[in-house]
This record gives C-alpha cells, sequence and structure tokens, in this order.
C-alpha cells in the first residue's frame, strides 16, 4: 500500500484522484465529537447512578459498589446488543459508545450472536473473542507493564 503512494500517478489517475476528493463528502467532526461526548458521558452518568443506589439503597461501600454497577452495565449493554438497539445508538453516536465496559460487551455479544448457527462451540465459543481478542491481550500487557513499573518504584524507593 504505501509503495502506490510513492509511485507517480498517470495523468488520467491523477484525474480520477482528483474526481475523487471533490466528491468526497466533508466529515462533520464537531458534530460527531459532541455526540461521543454526550453518550458517552451519558453511559457513564447511568453507571455513577448505579454505584450511588448501591450505596444508598443495598448497603455496598463506595469501593465494593462498582463491582454490581459494571455488572448491570455489561448486561444491559449485551441485552441491548441482542435486541439490536445498542447498533443503532452506536451508529449515531460514533465512538461514544466505545466506553470499555460496554463496548466490550457489545463486541463479544455481537461476535456471539453473529455466529450462533456454527454452534456453540465452533461458532459461538470459537468466535467470541475474535473481536475482543485484542482487547484482553493488551489490557492484560498494560496490566503487567504497570505493576512493574509499581514494584520498580517500590523497590527503589525502599533501597
Amino acid at each position: 500500500m504505501s509503495n502506490k503512494k510513492k509511485k507517480k500517478l498517470t495523468p488520467i489517475q491523477q484525474e480520477y484522484q482528483d474526481f475523487a476528493k471533490a466528491r468526497e463528502p466533508k466529515r462533520k467532526v464537531f458534530r460527531n465529537c459532541f455526540r461521543a461526548f454526550i453518550v458517552g458521558g451519558f453511559i457513564c452518568t447511568i453507571g455513577q447512578g448505579l454505584q450511588w443506589i448501591f450505596v444508598n439503597y443495598f448497603n455496598f461501600t463506595e469501593k465494593t459498589a462498582g463491582d454490581p454497577a459494571t455488572a448491570v452495565l455489561i448486561i444491559v449493554s449485551v441485552l441491548l446488543t441482542g435486541f439490536g438497539v445498542y447498533d443503532h445508538i452506536a451508529q449515531w453516536a460514533g465512538g461514544g459508545t466505545i466506553i470499555p465496559i460496554t463496548g466490550f460487551a457489545n463486541t463479544m455479544a455481537s461476535a456471539a450472536i453473529e455466529h450462533r448457527s456454527e454452534g456453540y462451540v465452533l461458532g459461538v465459543g470459537g468466535n467470541m473473542f475474535k473481536l475482543s481478542g485484542s482487547v484482553i491481550v493488551y489490557g492484560v500487557f498494560s496490566a503487567f507493564v504497570v505493576a512493574l513499573i509499581k514494584i520498580t518504584i517500590k523497590w527503589l524507593g525502599g533501597m
């Protein structure tokens, strides 16, 4: 692909490139950022509201209320994906729906739904992690790096 960019274009190819560029729709960056901000903020507000509910009505501490709130967000995200609602929200909001918990649940559920006709083991189990596998790998790797940094700082501080 990079070789094509370095290659000198013929006049006809250049004319086509100019033609295509003139007709390419302009991206509405400000509108897309605003929508992503609103929806992402709304999802985070719902999560904070759920945490508040678990603290005030179910006697969780602030530290322990995050786990059930996260579980509820995952369940709601999977249900909305299953009913086809999450995709419509994601089309409208763009990047605002990829809040780590709900976006991850959406990728897992959508891959499982897409491949369910191939069976539970080879279809759902085998293909569920194709989209979200990279998230798991980089999440585990970044946690490892952060742990190494923390251990090194503690070790250097104790010297």
